[in-house]
């Protein structure tokens, strides 16, 4: 199936792109009226002011980083898993599936569900693996 030119799966490349970012907006959600001298996002240091976060904050941080590591492999296995010609329907269908276990991840790292997180970052990685080898 495609949209616009793009195929599902391609388009599930360019939302799991965009996750890091919506990450970090979400870690600094919020704090960009407050004054800095009162805990307000610093742009001018952006990184020491993430790592200083606590709470959700700290853990949608975290979850960007993870993003960002998940991001290079699902690329990949979506780019090899087109040049070998997987079938469309199942490549589509994993790709979304992808999506939706990393929208699940990034919300229980931010609720501080820890064994759910893990057991829905090792589902998205066979899921990952699953494209690979479409």
């Amino acid at each position: 199936m495609k949209l616009a030119g793009l195929t599902v799966a391609y388009w599930c490349v360019l939302v799991s792109s965009v996750l890091p970012i919506a990450c970090a907006g979400l870690a600094k959600w919020g704090m960009f009226t407050r004054p800095r001298r009162q805990g307000g996002y610093d742009n001018n240091h952006p990184r020491q002011w993430l790592a200083k976060q606590t709470d959700w904050r700290a853990r949608a941080n975290a979850a960007q980083a993870n993003s960002f590591e998940a991001l290079p492999f699902f690329m990949g296995a979506v780019i090899i898993a087109h040049q070998i010609g997987a079938s469309q329907l199942r490549l589509d269908v994993l790709a979304f599936l992808y999506i939706v276990l990393r929208l699940l991840y990034i919300m229980m790292y931010v609720a501080d569900l820890a064994t759910v997180r893990s057991l829905v970052w090792a589902l998205a990685f066979l899921v990952n693996i699953a494209i690979l080898f479409a």
